[in-house]
Parts: C-alpha cells; structure tokens; sequence
C-alpha cells in the first residue's frame, strides 16, 4: 500500500507532530501529569490522552502529541476493556455471584461518582461483557468491556448492593479504543527511548511512535481525492464529487481524506446541494 510505504517514510520530526504514544500507565500519577511529562520530554507545545484514568489505575492510556490531539473525539468514545480485583462483604456461591453480574450486562443506568470532574446526573451506558475470571476467597478477579465513560468502581458498587457488598481493590485497562496492552509501553522505556533520541539515535523513539494516520485507518474509511484537487481542499474546500477518485461516498458518515497514501481531512457529510461533506480537521 502506498499509505504504509508513505508512513515508513515519516521523519522523526514528521512523527512528532502527528503521532501517538500508547503508555502504559503506573499507579500513582494522574492521567493529565503523564501527559504532560510526555510534553515536556519531547520538547513539544501539546500532548493530549485518550480517556482519563484515575490516579490508582494502572494500564493503557494513549497519549496524542502535537497536531493528534485533534483527533481526541474519534478516538475517546470508543470501548474501553478492564481487569480488576472486587473485594465481596459476603462469602456468596461463585453460580450466585455470576449470575448477578450477568445482570448487568446491556445498558445500565450511573450516577457518577460524588468526586468525578463531570456533571452528576444520571447516564445510560453499556456493559458489552462482564466476566468472572477466578477467585480468591472474598477477592474476584474479573474483566469487562464497557462503553467509554462507564463507571468500573461504581459498577462494582452497585453490583455490591445485591451481593451483600462489594468494592473494588485494584483495576488495570487493557484496552483503549484501538490501543491495546500488548503494544503499550512502560515509562521507563519511553525515557530510554528520549535518552537516546537527545544523543543522537532516534531508532528507539521512531519505534514507539504510532503515525496517526494509521489509527485514523483503523476507526474511519477513507476516500481518495484526484491530485487537481489537493491544493482546495487542504485550504478547507468543501468536498465535491468532482474530487473524488470513487463514485460514492462510504456509509459512514464520518471519513478520512487521502491523496496518493498521504493523510488530508477528516470530513463529515453533507445534504447542500452538490457539497458531498465538509471538513473537521484539516492537516495542512
């Protein structure tokens, strides 16, 4: 593909701009302060992180550094995966304790904690698997996917409530949006990578920095515009049909731009007249 050709191409310089790091996060700092140690280590104006983790939490935060931060919204609204330790009041059956967290599954009704940064009102939000994965006397051992902006202690709490009382011990994320564990990195590899990177060899950095050209592939299709085009539409041009290199539009409703393997816009459809979409972000 010429997109992945193009992406092997990317200058360290190039990445930085537009690029994620995927960090796994120790217990202890808040989301916010790894972000911005990100910031302050590579020397850059902004960072930005894909789903706040309480400071207790440990596991995969996404970290967007320059011109990516832009693309926050595409990325934070997505599913998010969790493994955590319960801690049950009651010594109940492991059948019992199961079949009430089968209960949850499907939409669910939260209000946020009293110490949480967003309003407290009650919200719907999806619980798409909640697993029991083994047990230690009163301490379960559990995974669950959830929709982003689920409550995983209130959860737990309230699942507590039909239990005879439950709180959460520990929790990890191991899956954020398109970022998964298995390819986070520690902070001390990100500080060996930038140690290296200051000396002069940018091989351990390059290899920690996802292009966000490429996650922006894995979440949005993408259309190819003719090279007449290029110049208008990285101007902030409306999108025409007259650009495109494919007949239609794909289904969805939001979707990336591209020339010859290169990353435009992300555009969103439009009903004015021959105006096929409009752009969101424009990399220029």
């Amino acid at each position: 593909m010429a997109s992945s050709k193009k992406l092997k191409e990317k200058t360290i310089q190039e990445l930085l701009q537009f690029s994620i790091i995927n960090i796994d996060k120790p217990s202890g700092p808040t989301s916010f302060s790894i972000s911005d140690f990100v910031r302050k280590s590579l020397n850059l104006s902004k960072t930005s992180h894909f789903g706040t983790l309480d400071p207790q939490v440990t596991g995969v935060l996404p970290v967007a550094l320059s011109r990516a931060c832009r693309l926050n919204e595409y990325f934070m609204h997505r599913d998010k995966v969790y493994v955590g330790i319960m801690r049950l009041h009651e010594e109940i059956p492991d059948k019992t304790l199961k079949e009430h967290m089968q209960q949850f599954i499907g939409k669910i009704t939260q209000l946020p904690p009293v110490r949480s940064r967003v309003k407290r009102e009650e919200r719907i939000r999806e619980v798409k698997t909640f697993k029991f994965l083994e047990r230690e006397g009163k301490d379960v051992l559990f995974e669950t996917q959830v929709q982003a902006g689920t409550y995983i202690r209130k959860l737990i709490h309230d699942l507590g409530e039909n239990t005879g009382g439950a709180h959460m011990l520990e929790l990890r994320r191991i899956k954020a949006s398109i970022f998964p564990e298995s390819q986070s990195i520690n902070l001390y590899r990100f500080e060996e990578a930038v140690e290296e990177y200051k000396k002069g060899s940018e091989e351990k950095l390059k290899s920690i920095l996802i292009p966000a050209e490429s996650c922006i592939l894995e979440v949005m299709p993408k259309v190819e515009i003719k090279e007449f085009s290029l110049k208008s539409i990285l101007t902030g041009k409306p999108l025409m049909k007259s650009d495109i290199q494919s007949s239609s539009l794909p289904d969805q409703e939001i979707f990336a731009v591209f020339h010859k393997g290169r990353f435009i816009a992300i555009m969103k459809k439009s009903l004015e007249g021959d105006i096929l979409a409009r752009a969101q972000f424009v990399l220029n």
